[in-house]
């Protein structure tokens, strides 16, 4: 039976927005997402209400204005290609984000209480991580994550790239209640094609996630644009098909006194984590930095 966890790509777009997920859409009390684009020359206005967010260019570049601040961001050329730069816009703000060349941005908001000033967060700081070993390894980039950007009041977020072939939200985790903190949890999936750079339909993956009791056990074909809510239970592993990358954003906030993306393992497989120290990570690993360009 399906969990109605798995959002494919289209099912949440609402006009110009190729994904518009809100906390009632989710069925749950914090996380949503914005994915937008705009063309050459073009403008928007996000109305913030009672949720922060970060602007995160996906392709392209901006510029976003709010609270009297301005804020030029880079970007770049694909997910795929480098580590972006992005801005942090507080919550009741109206935060206008405009492109020369056109630009996709993400905007992952969780619902907040309090009201911190804007900010901007420039790639060249943002933390890169290589995260396991052998066909387990996968680049963790942690750009508003607790410790590397920590004026949020509830949102938490951060992008992990996997080379094609490899295993990442693994061993199998979860954030729910029966850990130290609970939070609701989102992947947002873009999948390269053929070339490695550009995302595509092509290209797929999959992605699996249950309870312990057996309620939910799915294992989903993902591809580039889909969503996968995480509610509560275990999730991973991602699998990305050999030759085609797979990025995902995930999207946390929990209503816990502070935040934290602490989990628990699925005890059956914790062992593998004890395994890392005695293989090699894979050198395609960091596959980007703040640099253009991919690094092999």
């Amino acid at each position: 039976m399906s969990s109605g966890w798995h959002r494919p790509r289209g099912s949440l777009a609402v006009g110009e927005d190729a994904v518009r997920l809100t906390p009632g859409d989710a069925g749950w009390e914090r996380v949503g997402l914005r994915v937008l684009s705009l063309r050459p020359g073009g403008s928007a206005v996000l109305r913030m209400g009672e949720f922060e967010g970060f602007v995160l260019p996906l392709s392209g570049g901006c510029v976003v204005e709010v609270g009297g601040e301005r804020f030029g961001l880079v970007g770049r050329e694909s997910v795929f290609t480098r580590v972006t730069d992005f801005a942090y816009v507080p919550r009741d703000s109206h935060v206008r984000v405009s492109t020369e060349h056109g630009v996709e941005v993400a905007v992952p908001m969780a619902r907040c209480e309090r009201r911190l000033p804007p900010g901007y967060g420039p790639a060249e700081d943002v933390p890169v991580e290589v995260r396991g070993a052998g066909n387990a390894t996968r680049q963790v980039t942690g750009f508003g994550v607790p410790g590397a950007w920590d004026r949020a009041d509830r949102l938490m977020a951060c992008e992990l790239i996997t080379p094609g072939g490899n295993w990442s939200s693994y061993p199998p985790h979860r954030h729910d209640h029966t850990c130290e903190v609970a939070n609701e949890e989102v992947y947002y999936f873009r999948i390269a094609g053929r070339d490695g750079i550009t995302p595509s339909r092509e290209g797929f993956g999959f992605h699996r996630a249950y309870t312990g009791d057996g309620e939910v056990d799915e294992h989903v074909l993902v591809r580039d644009g889909d969503v996968f809510l995480v509610p509560r239970g275990y999730h991973g592993p991602c699998v990305a098909a050999p030759d085609y990358p797979m990025y995902y954003l995930n999207v946390l906030a929990g209503s816990g006194a502070r935040r934290s993306m602490a989990f628990c393992d699925d005890p059956a497989h914790t062992w593998v984590r004890d395994t890392w120290a005695e293989r090699e990570p894979d050198p395609r690993c960091p596959v980007t930095s703040a640099r253009e360009g991919t690094v092999r």
